[in-house]
């Protein structure tokens, strides 16, 4: 499993998606544990440096998003990881340029910095549900890719990853979280006003896919009806985007620090 077969190179058509792998519990455990372990070095690795890498986490409604992000701040040192949750502009927001709010969420350096959703609204949601207009949406591609163009030149690695659930399956998730008391604070009326437009919002992804996937910042479309073959898909995309062309080793002692060590504990 690598970065590589979830790339998008061209124009996705989401309703011919059809295998949905899954993945043995057991074999699940052990390949995450070894992912959060190398995720935890390559923040290790970001520290102290210029460093720095956002996340980008879209995907249909019930797709595992939260789990995911979940299973990363379950290995990552909080002082260093951030999460931010975008859901519509705040009133004071929604003067300014859509992008502006997420120029002031970018890592600083040493910093992981991941988007549960994100400048994406605007040729998604706010396109399907006429929260933009349709030149405000069509400017927006240009728009996204200049704005990601910016933050990879400037040295912020980014990955890209889209959840892709069947309607089925949606659905199965939705009467999980009907029944379960735990999990009916993540069900909403817009949840089911969004089902009802499935066919919109399935040309927009695949509209944002075609137009947005490019080579310095490319979607990752991960198939992820099987929430724990989905994590893995993620953990690898991150693991090898993020840590590429890094030495994860843990790094050696500072000489002066081995030196004073040696002076106050008496170590040989």
């Amino acid at each position: 499993m690598k970065a590589k077969d979830f790339l998008v190179t061209k124009r996705p058509k989401l309703a011919s998606i059809t295998k949905h792998p899954d993945v043995d519990s057991e074999d699940y455990e052990r390949r995450l544990q070894s992912m959060q372990r190398k995720m935890q070095s390559i923040q290790q690795a970001y520290l102290g440096t210029h460093e720095r890498a956002v996340v980008v986490l879209e995907g249909w409604d019930t797709a595992g998003k939260g789990g995911i992000v979940r299973r990363l701040g379950w290995a990552l040192d909080p002082r260093s990881f951030k999460v931010y949750p975008i859901a519509a502009p705040m009133p004071h927001e929604k003067g300014n340029h859509y992008l502006q709010r997420f120029w002031q969420k970018l890592p600083d350096p040493g910093q992981i910095v991941v988007f549960d959703r994100s400048w994406y609204g605007r040729v998604l949601v706010e396109r399907v549900e006429g929260f933009a207009s349709k030149k405000e949406w069509h400017r927006g591609y240009e728009e996204i890719n200049e704005f990601e163009h910016t933050i990879v030149d400037d040295g912020i690695r980014i990955a890209k990853c889209f959840l892709h659930i069947t309607p089925a399956e949606q659905m199965r998730r939705f009467k999980e979280r009907l029944t379960n008391p735990l999990k009916r604070w993540k069900l909403s009326y817009e949840d089911f006003r969004n089902r009802a437009r499935w066919a919109d919002y399935e040309i927009a992804i695949e509209d944002m896919m075609e137009k947005t996937s490019v080579k310095r910042a490319p979607w990752y479309l991960i198939p992820t009806n099987h929430k724990p073959y989905g994590r893995l898909a993620v953990f690898s995309i991150l693991t090898d985007l993020l840590g590429k062309g890094l030495e994860l080793k843990p790094r050696p002692l500072d000489p002066e620090v081995e030196k004073l060590a040696r002076q106050q504990f008496d170590v040989p």
